[in-house]
């Protein structure tokens, strides 16, 4: 950005420095330092592993040993561990352990404060005027633009359009995208509800919607998508084709290859990279879809309330918005019907005034992810890995029976160096089982939160998905117009929806095993019958 956003704030700084990016580090695993003089307060630059105290043989510390004795490439994203202490440190200092990166990323302590400093020495204006404070306004929305552009590696002929978010992003297409009776909407099962939505656009103006089928685990089989999509292929006029990079309750990471496919099918592409975008390397240069989405918040955590549709110009050129608003349009005849559209063609797309006051904030947030992506899958990988196999080796004490059934995709493969890419997520979809059947989630959640973790319980807004992972597709296809959640609880005979843990960029071994602990607490039948009660406010004693 310019000197006008970076001058007020340590001005012996630098931005990267200021929001907490390391701009001289490599990739390769760091080498820790010999320890200091007593008396010699260590460097700034120095950061140090979190390893166990030697003085403190507790359960944890002794775990975390064990841990990097199976997981030694952990080490090498020890700068994360550095990054867990300065700018997510109130997550120890409050005891919360927070396992619902899929839900929303924790916001970087210094990208707060940069950016608040930044507001308090900055005179900012609606983009839509040439006052100076509008001029300066639209530089940073034009700069956050750019950054997007970058971050994702996009070529020329790609545009950024801000919206609230990335279900907008998806709505913005959906109801201008050119269906007719002639064309299609083709999606996976394994979608989110706002990519779902864009059905209602298609089937009432006439087109056909297709699905993919869901595996048990999520996603789809590549062949299987292949096949539907060639039998639907466009003949007169152009089909759309929407992909979930990453389910978020299922776990799947779908092939990027099957948008090239599609696109040599003559469909139109959009990739909902939501759930993928905060712990993947998307290069668009590499993988040209037509049109992608993204909600900020989910990879950096601040600013919410703004997302983006990252979308070539020649896609946009295409679609037929159904209305018009300030912002949009040149020309407004009224009382008449005649209007024109503003020349620029992003602006065209953004309804109202955009929340220019959090773009910068957006730009140092892209910088801020950039510095840390390459050490996230390896971690992700150490974590995913040490507590599918922790949780899995988990039972019951007086039956000897699992305590947690894992549903999710498991990753195929583990991650040895930092740079590789998993070929899952870091999200565990699970049911906690009594000795006998499955424990309510809402019993679940109501335990957690008596421990300070934060997780989430429910179907995740992906049907499809849930309803894979659970195996209730066949009772999905008998719903009948206005059930309710309560109707199809009825039907299957218990509470709907999973437990999902997610993990993400502040997350370390100990969140991890405060998992596992939490899990095998609900072991013991002692313990989970006064959960139990208290949940139940029975008095002690009834039976479970």
């Amino acid at each position: 950005m310019g000197n006008k956003h970076s001058s007020p704030v340590l001005p012996d700084q630098s931005r990267e420095q200021r929001i907490g990016v390391n701009t001289k580090h490599d990739h390769s695993a760091p080498k820790p330092s010999a320890p200091p003089h007593p008396n010699v307060s260590p460097p700034l630059t120095t950061y140090t592993p979190l390893t166990p105290s030697t003085s403190r043989q507790d359960a944890e510390a002794r775990a975390y040993s064990a841990f990097l004795k199976s997981f030694p490439e952990y080490q090498s994203t020890w700068i994360l561990d550095t990054l867990r202490r300065t700018d997510f440190a109130r997550l120890d200092r409050t005891g919360e352990t927070y396992v619902d990166y899929m839900g929303g990323a924790q916001h970087p302590e210094s990208l707060v404060r940069v950016h608040s400093a930044f507001l308090t020495e900055t005179v900012m204006g609606n983009t839509h005027s040439v006052s100076n404070s509008s001029k300066l306004s639209s530089r940073y929305a034009d700069e956050a633009r750019d950054a997007v552009l970058s971050f994702f590696q996009a070529p020329p002929g790609y545009t950024v359009v801000f919206t609230a978010n990335a279900t907008a992003a998806l709505k913005l297409v959906g109801e201008a995208y050119p269906f007719k009776s002639n064309n299609g909407y083709i999606l996976g099962a394994d979608s989110h509800n706002s990519v779902h939505g864009i059905r209602e656009y298609a089937s009432r103006r006439g087109a056909k919607v297709h699905y993919i089928p869901s595996t048990s685990t999520g996603g789809f089989v590549l062949s299987t998508a292949k096949d539907i999509l060639s039998q639907h292929r466009p003949q007169n006029a152009s089909s759309l084709f929407a992909l979930t990079g990453l389910s978020n309750i299922t776990n799947a990471k779908n092939s990027l290859s099957i948008i090239g496919f599609a696109s040599s099918l003559g469909y139109h592409t959009l990739l909902d990279a939501a759930a993928l975008a905060p712990s993947s390397v998307i290069s668009l240069s590499e993988t040209p879809v037509d049109a992608m989405v993204v909600s900020f918040y989910k990879m950096f955590g601040y600013p919410t309330g703004v997302g983006a549709l990252i979308v070539k110009e020649s896609f946009l050129e295409i679609l037929e918005r159904p209305w018009f608003a300030g912002g949009t349009v040149g020309v407004v005849q009224v009382p008449g019907s005649i209007f024109t559209r503003t020349s620029v063609l992003h602006e065209q797309f953004e309804d109202g005034t955009i929340n220019f006051m959090t773009l910068p904030a957006v730009t140092d947030g892209l910088r801020f992810l950039s510095a840390y992506l390459p050490f996230l899958p390896l971690r992700l990988s150490c974590l995913t890995h040490y507590l599918v196999a922790s949780l899995s080796r988990l039972r019951h004490d007086s039956t000897g029976t699992p305590v947690v059934r894992i549903l999710s995709k498991l990753p195929s493969r583990r991650l040895k160096s930092v740079g590789e890419q998993c070929d899952s997520g870091s999200t565990i979809s699970l049911i906690f089982l009594s000795a006998r059947e499955m424990i309510p989630n809402s019993f679940i959640e109501h335990v957690a939160v008596s421990r300070n973790i934060s997780l989430r319980t429910g179907c995740m807004c992906n049907p499809g998905g849930a309803a894979s992972l659970l195996g209730i597709q066949n009772q999905m296809e008998r719903l009948y117009p206005g059930v309710t959640l309560k109707d199809f609880e009825r039907v299957v005979g218990r509470e709907l929806g999973v437990v999902r843990i997610s993990l993400g960029l502040a997350s370390n071994f100990q969140d991890a095993w405060k998992i596992v602990m939490f899990a095998s607490s609900l072991a013991d039948s002692r313990t989970r019958q006064a959960l139990w009660d208290t949940w139940t406010n029975v008095p002690i004693g009834q039976a479970m």
